[in-house]
C-alpha cells in the first residue's frame, strides 16, 4: 500500500510526528487557499448517525469571514483536526535523535480527508480567501489523524467538543480589544472607583457569596445602552468619558454602593435584599440615562440626586413585581422587565417615556 502510494500523486506537507493514545497524529502547516479543496465535510444529506460531525451552521460563518476580512493582520485561528480516510507516508528528515519526528508527510490526491474538529472555519476561509486573495497564501494548522471507521471519527468529534467551554461574556469583554462595547466597559471600570473596587472580571453571573456586585459584562450592557449603541457601533473618546462621567456620578449617589465599596455592608446582603445589586439594576440605570441625557443634557447631574428617593428594596412587592421580580420574587432578565424597571427610575427622574416605553406600561397596567 505504500508502495502504491509512492507512484500516486500526493500532497506534500512539512510536518511534525506524534503520538496520541497509542496512535500516530501528525501536525502540519497548511496554506489556506487548499483547504477547501483538501476538506470535504459530510453534508447535511448524510443522516446523523452517519456522519461524525454536527450540522453545518451557515449562520456563524459570515461571523469568521468579516473576521478574517477585516483583521488580515491581527487575526488568529486555532487548529482544524481532520482524519485521513487513507494511505499517508512520513518521510522523517533523520534515522535518529529529535528530528526522527521531523519530515514530510504524503497524502494520496485521492484520499479524503474529513473535518472532525472546524468546519465552520473550513468554510468561512474559503468565502474569505474568494473576497481577499491574499489570504490565500496564510497558513492554518492542522492536526491530522489516520481515519480508523465511523466509529473512531464519531467518537473524536465527541471527546473534541465535550470539554469545550465558551469563555464567560465578561471575559471576553476583558480580552476583546477589537469590539467597541467590550472598550467602553473597560474605560468604565478602569476610570470609576466603584466598579474599579466591585466589577467581578471574569464571571458573567455572580455566586451568592461573591465579594462583588457587578459583571463586566453587565457594566458592557448597561453603558451600551446608557450611549444607545448597538452591535459593533463606534465609540469615541468624547463618549467613553461622558459614559464615564454618568456612572461616577449614579454612584455618588447610590448610598448602597457607596456602604459596599466602603465594607460597611457585605455585597450578598445588598444582592438579597435589593433591586439595584443584581444586572437588571444596571442595565435599567443605563436605559434611562440614555433618555436622561437626552432630555436634560444641561442638569442632568442634578436629576440624578432623585435617586436616592427611590425604594430598591426587593421587600417593596407592589413597586417591583411585575417589573425587576416575577410574581414569585425572583430577579427577572427578559427585556420587558428592564424597561419596566428602567420606567420606575424615569418617573423618579422626571423623564419622559417614549412610545415603546409607554406600551409596554401600559400592558403592565391593563
Amino acid at each position: 500500500m505504500v508502495s502504491s502510494l509512492l507512484n500516486e500523486y500526493t500532497h506534500k506537507f512539512p510536518a511534525v510526528r506524534g503520538m496520541q493514545a497509542g496512535r500516530p497524529c501528525y501536525i502540519a502547516m497548511c496554506p489556506m487557499r487548499l483547504i477547501p479543496k483538501l476538506f470535504v465535510f459530510d453534508e447535511d444529506v448524510v443522516p446523523p448517525e452517519l456522519r461524525a460531525q454536527r450540522r453545518l451552521n451557515e449562520s456563524r460563518v459570515p461571523d469568521i469571514t468579516h473576521y478574517l476580512v477585516e483583521n488580515p493582520g491581527s487575526y488568529t485561528l486555532s487548529a482544524i483536526t481532520a482524519s485521513i480516510d487513507g494511505s499517508v507516508i512520513f518521510e522523517p528528515v533523520a534515522d535518529t535523535g529529535p528530528a526522527i519526528n521531523l519530515g514530510m508527510l504524503s497524502i494520496g490526491m485521492d484520499t479524503q480527508i474529513l473535518v472532525n474538529d472546524g468546519q465552520h472555519r473550513r468554510k468561512a476561509i474559503e468565502q474569505a480567501v474568494k473576497e481577499a486573495h491574499e489570504l490565500g497564501h496564510d497558513n492554518i494548522p492542522v492536526l491530522f489523524f489516520v481515519d480508523e471507521g465511523l466509529t473512531r471519527s464519531q467518537q473524536m468529534f465527541a471527546d473534541l467538543n465535550k470539554h469545550a467551554v465558551r469563555p464567560s461574556d465578561s471575559l471576553s469583554t476583558l480580552y476583546d480589544h477589537r469590539d467597541g462595547g467590550s472598550a467602553l466597559a473597560r474605560y468604565v471600570f478602569e476610570s470609576v472607583p466603584c466598579f474599579k473596587a466591585l466589577t467581578d472580571l471574569e464571571s458573567s453571573s455572580l455566586s451568592k457569596r461573591s465579594s462583588k456586585l457587578f459583571t463586566l459584562s453587565s457594566l458592557k450592557q448597561a453603558s451600551k445602552a446608557l450611549l444607545g449603541k448597538r452591535g459593533k457601533d463606534p465609540i469615541s473618546e468624547i463618549e467613553m468619558q461622558l459614559a464615564s462621567e454618568y456612572w461616577e456620578a449614579v454612584c455618588s449617589n447610590m448610598r448602597d454602593w457607596q456602604d459596599a465599596l466602603e465594607r460597611k455592608i457585605s455585597t450578598s446582603d445588598l444582592r438579597e435584599q435589593y433591586v439595584h445589586a443584581h444586572g437588571i439594576g444596571l442595565g435599567a440605570l443605563g436605559e434611562a440615562g440614555s433618555d436622561l441625557l437626552r432630555q436634560f443634557p444641561d442638569d442632568w447631574k442634578i436629576k440624578l440626586s432623585h435617586l436616592s428617593e427611590i425604594d430598591w428594596s426587593r421587600s417593596n412587592i407592589k413597586q417591583w413585581r411585575g417589573r425587576a421580580m416575577d410574581n414569585h420574587g425572583k430577579i427577572s432578565k427578559t427585556r420587558s422587565s428592564t424597561v419596566l424597571t428602567a420606567n420606575i427610575i424615569r418617573h423618579a427622574l422626571g423623564v419622559s417615556l417614549g412610545a415603546e416605553q409607554q406600551q409596554i406600561e401600559d400592558q403592565l397596567n391593563s
